[in-house]
């Protein structure tokens, strides 16, 4: 006779340990390799130093891609736990097939997330259906000739109101585009008992938001949230009561910028992206050495973003730019411009190594910031959902919350 399955933590549970696990290692996942000219842990995780930089490059990007699986850090780092730990359900929804039709106007990959997404929408009989940070309505025009219903979007570009609407009206379906930011203090009135709001990547401050309003006046919402680095706070406040005491306890603290390490997993970049994107890394890098050697300084110069169709063609003309970004005078001549290349390729191979650390707790970071949304909306007196929407090979992220009051 099989054992009894384990029973699934309580989502308070759950992020108890992450908090645990992510506290006790902070030491390890918040240096940014990439700022280092060496090791960023010395010589306590030397050996640790020599696995990583030991991994042929099939493995480095295996593990780039599968963090969790048959990895050799596992001798230095929790990493069945960390894999336990966000080993979320995949949340159930309407099987129904959404008419191929629908998809005009919508970008092919937006499309499928919206596949995705909409059967998990469930209202129940009687709610006013809201979509949150609609864009030109995508989600609400499918939602609403799914259910048959009007649907209000709610967007604050008064553009994409417009051409909301258009695609509506065009299209019959029973949308109200609305002109409304979501962060001014009259928001919440279209949030009642009575409605249930949809959004899907909602970002940062944008869903944050949304969470509150729906505590404060009871509407039931289905959400996929993104990108929690865009709040206007420098410092992470959780938002649940268990949130902000133990990670008070703990010593954890986020800022913004460490934020964004829970949304940094791409896996929807075109090749040639992608190659555009590693190619930016190793010229940053090897400016990097050039600057330390110019000034005389050892110690890392942040260097404005760059749109990958923007880079210069060559190094020598991304380095110029960057030192005019930051005020630098470069040497007219007398610099081996080749030498401080391949010494940027080859300390991009090391970085990329030693980032697979922080890969590891890129994931339970997320699920530790969706899982404080989760306990926000528990606190409130709302019976919460917590888990997965799709593959992540369609979007990574890829966490829904469903919540209602009790």
């Amino acid at each position: 006779m099989s054992p009894p399955l384990s029973p699934s933590p309580s989502h308070s549970e759950r992020f108890a340990r992450l908090t645990e696990l992510l506290a006790e290692w902070q030491h390890l996942w918040r240096p940014l390799p990439f700022q280092h000219w060496a090791s960023p842990w010395g010589e306590a995780y030397s050996a640790l130093e020599g696995a990583l930089l030991a991994l042929s490059d099939d493995e480095a990007a295996r593990l780039q891609d599968a963090p969790f699986t048959a990895s050799p850090l596992a001798e230095w780092l929790p990493v069945a736990e960390l894999s336990d730990q966000v080993d979320l359900p995949e949340l159930p929804g309407d099987a129904r097939e959404l008419p191929a039709a629908w998809a005009a106007h919508v970008g092919g990959r937006k499309w499928s997330q919206i596949e995705a997404f909409l059967p998990r929408v469930a209202a129940s009989p009687g709610e006013r259906l809201v979509e949150w940070c609609a864009g030109k309505g995508h989600l609400a025009r499918a939602l609403s000739r799914r259910d048959a219903t009007e649907v209000t979007a709610l967007e604050w570009q008064a553009a994409l109101c417009r051409d909301g609407q258009r695609l509506a009206d065009r299209q019959g379906a029973a949308v109200r585009m609305a002109e409304q930011d979501v962060l001014a203090p009259e928001a919440g009135r279209w949030l009642s008992p009575e409605t249930h709001v949809a959004a899907l990547h909602a970002c940062g401050d944008l869903h944050g938001r949304l969470i509150e309003l729906a505590a404060a006046r009871g509407s039931a919402l289905t959400l996929a949230p993104c990108c929690y680095q865009r709040t206007a706070a420098a410092d992470y406040r959780p938002l649940s009561q268990q949130g902000q005491e133990r990670a008070a306890a703990l010593g954890l603290s986020l800022s913004r910028e460490e934020l964004a390490m829970a949304v940094q997993e791409t896996v929807t970049a075109p090749r040639h992206v992608r190659v555009r994107r590693e190619q930016a890394g190793a010229w940053r890098l090897g400016f990097d050495l050039l600057q330390r050697e110019v000034r005389g300084v050892d110690a890392y110069l942040p260097v404005p973003s760059l749109a990958y169709g923007r880079l210069p063609v060559s190094f020598e003309a991304f380095c110029r730019w960057a030192a005019e970004q930051k005020g630098l005078d470069l040497p007219a001549v007398g610099i081996d411009w080749a030498a401080f290349e391949a010494a940027g390729a080859r300390r991009r191979a090391a970085v990329t190594r030693r980032e697979l650390v922080r890969h590891l707790f890129r994931r339970p970071l997320e699920v530790w910031l969706v899982l404080d949304r989760a306990l926000r909306l528990e606190e409130a007196g709302f019976d919460v959902e917590l888990g997965t929407f799709c593959a992540r090979e369609l979007t990574p992220r890829n966490l829904l919350l469903r919540a209602s009051r009790r």
